[in-house]
């Protein structure tokens, strides 16, 4: 999507939530989400930090599922292992994931991400027994 585009967007007020990040801009349009929440569905979203605090202020009612890493040590091997940034962006994402894990208190739930399975299941038993409510 064009930078034009994505701020007529905004000006519309066609997101639920938007952010800049590192540069980019990121966004969920509330119309896909208003259908799907209409239908009594489950949505479920990756988002930042940033974009959870905006999504609550929408819809108290959200449930938002902090995924944590079992430490900073293994946050850094694993994204130094994908070798997708350079040295500088990697220290830039670092230290902003350092400072995101600082507002997982406010959440509903923090799931350590120690084994993507158990904390898929923890992900999926926490959206289960919302479902059953």
């Amino acid at each position: 999507m064009s930078p034009a585009a994505f701020q007529q967007l905004i000006e519309e007020g066609a997101f639920l939530e938007w952010a800049e990040v590192f540069g980019h801009r990121y966004g969920t349009l509330m119309g896909p989400i208003a259908e799907d929440l209409n239908r009594s569905r489950n949505v479920v979203l990756e988002i930042d930090v940033q974009g959870a605090e905006t999504i609550k202020a929408q819809l108290p009612e959200a449930i938002l599922v902090f995924l944590e890493p079992p430490s900073e040590e293994e946050l850094s091997r694993r994204l130094t292992a994908r070798r997708t940034e350079s040295l500088a962006d990697l220290e830039r994402r670092l230290e902003a994931a350092r400072e995101e894990m600082k507002e997982s208190s406010w959440f509903d739930h923090v799931v350590v991400n120690e084994d993507v399975d158990r904390a898929a299941s923890e992900v999926a038993s926490i959206i289960d027994a919302r479902s059953a409510t």
